[in-house]
Parts: structure tokens; sequence; C-alpha cells
């Protein structure tokens, strides 16, 4: 749970406040006044420009409509029935981390294998993005800050285009966050199959809130209504609800399982018959192809049809 800080007061009426970790806005419990909480050092804030209008945000809405996989009227019978602007804050956290990652890599295989020392050198700039509150009306857990041009946060202006939401997360949470998720990244690309220790320092690091430009859109279709987000910097759908299209269900589950059971079939037969010519106890390996490959084409065409009915849509974001 996020330590409660006591003892400030109330700049309105001298009340005794208490704030808790990470919280931005506090409401006196005697005279109602909200005062804005900023740290020892403060959070900078900063602004990303709505690049996207409403009529531009309409049309991407309309183009995330289309796709094979969805019902085959959407386009016709679908209704927006509502879209809007909000403000969303997210962290932006920035660093260099630099350090050593001391493990071992497996090298060789069969007889031939073994475990080799390896150290790996990290030295590489880091970028990390997070939620700086609960996102998931939206389902946008995460947007693209690398190469954005930032503005000053004007809260005026930002209320006057559209909602506008304060963070509610912590910010030692999201520090805590980013160092995590930079080193697991520093372990991916040190390319070690085992891990033993590792020594990394993160330099000059900074964090920042950001609050991005998100057009909402909300349809309905068939009397059942759906939503869908469009970034309103890149006009790009980011996350999207829809009904699926039966046609095309029942098409990857017939198609999965032909081509799945000709796979298993055909392929193992192939397989036995080169095994039984080399009489090679390594070529039994081939047996195991045709049945993981005919195996993933008929979970999948199940998967598409069991599931097919929504289609759910997430915008694949960098971290």
């Amino acid at each position: 749970m996020p330590d409660i800080i006591t003892g400030l007061s109330c700049p309105n009426c001298s009340g005794t406040l208490s704030v808790r970790e990470g919280q931005r806005i506090v409401k006196c419990p005697y005279c109602d006044a909200r005062s804005f909480v900023r740290g020892e050092r403060g959070v900078g804030r900063y602004q990303v420009a709505r690049r996207v209008d409403r009529n531009a945000a309409e049309q991407a809405v309309r183009g995330f409509w289309s796709g094979l996989n969805k019902a085959r009227d959407l386009s016709q019978r679908a209704e927006i029935v509502e879209l809007f602007l909000v403000y969303l804050p997210y962290w932006r956290a920035q660093s260099q981390m630099a350090g050593w990652i001391f493990g071992q890599k497996k090298v060789g295989s069969g007889d031939n294998e073994r475990w080799e020392p390896r150290e790996a050198q990290i030295m590489e700039d880091m970028e990390w993005t997070g939620a700086a509150g609960d996102v998931a009306e939206f389902g946008v857990e995460r947007v693209s800050l690398a190469r954005t041009q930032f503005a000053a946060y004007d809260p005026e202006a930002l209320h006057a285009e559209g909602l506008v939401f304060e963070p509610t997360g912590s910010q030692t949470e999201a520090h805590e966050d980013a160092r995590r998720t930079w080193e697991q990244r520093g372990q991916k690309r040190a390319g070690l199959d085992r891990v033993a220790q590792t020594w990394l320092r993160f330099l000059r690091e900074a964090l920042a809130l950001v609050y991005y430009p998100l057009w909402v859109a909300r349809y309905t279709y068939r009397n059942r209504a759906y939503q869908v987000v469009v970034d309103g910097s890149s006009g790009r759908a980011l996350y999207g609800k829809a009904p699926g299209n039966i046609f095309f269900r029942a098409l990857m589950l017939v198609a999965g399982t032909a081509l799945g059971a000709f796979i298993l079939v055909d392929g193992c037969a192939i397989a036995f018959t080169i095994v039984g010519s080399s009489g090679d106890d390594d070529s039994v390996a081939l047996l195991a192809i045709p049945l993981i490959v005919g195996g993933a084409l008929i979970a999948g065409g199940y998967r598409l049809f069991r599931w097919g009915e929504e289609i759910e849509h997430r915008a694949k974001v960098d971290k």
C-alpha cells in the first residue's frame, strides 16, 4: 500500500491534510478546497499536440470496421453514437543503462554440447512508458512517445478541448516498473542462456508526466455497443472491438483442420520413410515436425472459430 503523508496544511483554511503517495490532487475535508501536490523536485508535466480532428477520427473508426474477420455488413449497419476527446496521463521514464551481465551460453549440440562462461557489457539509452492510472476503460495501457514533440502542460487549453484525467498511480511504482523493464531488456540484449549475476547502473534518470490525446468512439451494431479508441496524434486505431464474421470463422475452422490433418498424415508418412531408410537415431526428431505443425494448424483454426465471435484489436506499441 502507498505511504500516507501527514502534517500538511490546507492553504485555504489551514486544516490538516493527509496525502497518499502518488496523489496529485488533494481535497480538504474541512473547506473542500482542492490543492495540487508537488514534491521536492516535482515531476515535469507535458502534453502531446492533437493532430487529428473529429472528422479524421471518424474516418479512422470507419476504416477499423473493414476486414475479412469482421461482420460483412458492419460498415453499413454500424452507427457512431458518441465521439469525444480525452487526454490520458502516461509516465515517461528515461535513463542510460550501463553495466555487466555474467552468465553462460549453450554452444554445440549432442555429445559436443557444453556451457561456456560469458560476460556481456551493456551501455544503452533506455525509455519506458506506462499508464499513470487506471485506463482499463479505454484499453490503451501504453502509447508511443519516442520521437514525439512535447509542449508545456496547459491545463486550461486541454480542458477546453476534452476530458482530462489526472494521474492516480504512484511515482515510486512507475520508477520501479521502469527499472524492472530495463533490466529484463538488458538481459535479453545480453543473449545469455543462464544469467548468474547482474551489475547494472542507471545514469541520468528522468521521469515525466505526459498527457496524450485519444479519440473515443462508441458505436452500435445490431443493438450491441462497441468502442474504438483512435490515437489523437497519429490517427491510427489503438484499441477496438467489433463483431466477428461467421463465414470467416467457419472457413478458418475447415481450412485449419483440413491442412493440419494433411500435414499430420502425409508428413508423418514421409518422416517414417526417411527414418526407415536412413536408420539414424537423430532423424527420429523429424517425426515431431509434422506433429507440431499439423497440431498447431488444427488448434489455430479452432481458436479462430471458437473465439472469433467478437474481435478485439490492440495495436502494437513500442515499449
